[in-house]
């Protein structure tokens, strides 16, 4: 993730203990301040139901009504949850599908929660009724992550049911009413990014405290929309668009933590804006970002994934490779395996990314970004990142560079 209210604002917001390491910003009594982002343990999103009353067209697992799946038992899953405890992961993020459709959901997240977990839960939130609303108060969830794609008629389209946008509405306004912390989670696309100051005015309508604007990884469902995905301009501008309006909300006096997601150029941007606009904070903002590493201590270190079927991946969007299966031994066996190849690369990725990345002057900033959309792409996870939008010269990709790429193989071609 990519704070910008962070970054580009000084905010000081929740979260910043364990993405930079800074004490004072929601760290809970016990919960340990890492020295180094590579020793973090991993977030871990947890999709514990294939189960999905949506049909979202960019569904990077492809859930939905009718879906079957290996799902961990009620046993099984608190087995997990006793691993994960004990193993010393932040937080645990229930996903699906739609974990609001697991009849167990409240249960496991009060036993997680007595084992010292932070729960989270990512929903479309169409089904968060008053009293779903308050359960999730009462079991101490830190946090609901409600996800929109537009507003009104853009959104259900997306997801493939009408009137998904107002009863989304609904969970969070029933959200807010029992007192608990919610955000939004947007996905950019051809189909919503003119729609963007829409949806910081939905924002500012609602109240809404936190909102992350993911990139799309093109998994799932989201390989038949890849032709949907952003260009690099456009990129560049909707990051340009959700700067201004983070500012302008700082400005405003307004509290709204503004993040970008599944892409680690987004904070290499935000650096070369306020080399412009303000060195001495730039200064600040590139240590911040060297400490964090982008990709190089995100999918196979500071994050992990447990699907529907019980398979361990190094992200929510690998789901192609397994690294193993919770029914057959605990996830902590599974992550600590240094020499699983793909967790290997993944931890030690200077020595395997290759093409322009391998170059880049902001690599210590960005890690090569995203692994998996290079994997999906290329077919070869060490590839560059092709949602990078910088240009050569902006990461120092000289002639010389581009020559020696040329003399090892390694020239890709990327999408503009």
């Amino acid at each position: 993730m990519i704070n910008v209210s962070k970054l580009y604002c000084d905010e000081v917001t929740p979260g910043d203990w364990l993405r930079y390491g800074k004490e004072g910003s929601g760290e809970r009594k016990g919960e340990i301040i890492p020295k180094k982002a590579s020793e973090r343990r991993p977030i871990v999103v947890w999709n514990i139901t294939r189960a999905c009353n949506l049909r979202c067209v960019h569904c990077y697992n492809d859930s939905g009504p009718d879906k079957t799946c290996n799902d961990a038992t009620n046993e099984e899953a608190k087995a997990v949850l006793d691993d994960l405890a004990q193993y010393g992961v932040p937080s645990v993020l229930f996903s699906g599908g739609e974990p609001m459709m697991r009849k167990d959901l409240f249960d496991l997240i009060a036993y997680g929660g007595d084992k010292g977990l932070r729960t989270v839960i990512s929903t479309n939130g169409t089904l968060i009724t008053q009293e779903k609303a308050k359960m999730i108060k009462d079991r101490g969830v830190s946090y609901v992550g409600i996800s929109l794609d537009g507003i009104g008629p853009i959104n259900d389209k997306f997801r493939g049911v009408e009137g998904a946008f107002e009863k989304a509405v609904i969970g969070i306004k029933n959200c807010q009413d029992a007192g608990v912390r919610i955000g939004l989670r947007l996905t950019l696309t051809q189909r919503n990014v003119a729609d963007l100051e829409a949806l910081f005015e939905f924002l500012e309508k609602q109240n809404i405290e936190r909102a992350c604007f993911y990139h799309l990884v093109p998994s799932g469902r989201g390989e038949g929309i890849s032709s949907e995905d952003l260009t690099h301009a456009q990129s560049r501008a909707a990051i340009e668009m959700i700067m201004a309006k983070t500012k302008q909300f700082k400005d405003a006096g307004r509290k709204t933590d503004i993040l970008t997601v599944d892409n680690h150029v987004d904070g290499v941007y935000v650096y070369l804006k306020l080399l412009q606009e303000d060195p001495e904070r730039a200064k600040s903002v590139w240590e911040l970002l060297t400490w964090n590493g982008g990709g190089l201590n995100s999918s196979g270190v500071g994050i992990g994934s447990i699907d529907f079927n019980g398979k361990v991946h190094a992200n929510q969007f690998w789901g192609h490779y397994d690294l193993g299966d919770i029914h057959e031994k605990p996830f902590s066996q599974i992550w600590g395996n240094d020499e699983e190849p793909l967790l290997k690369g993944l931890r030690n990725r200077r020595d395997y990314v290759k093409g322009r990345c391998r170059l880049c002057k902001f690599f210590d900033a960005c890690g090569g970004s995203l692994r998996v959309r290079a994997d999906l792409h290329f077919g070869d996870p060490w590839a560059p990142e092709p949602a990078c939008y910088l240009t050569d010269e902006e990461i120092g990709l000289d002639a010389d560079k581009q020559a020696e790429l040329e003399k090892s193989g390694e020239v890709f071609f990327l999408p503009e």
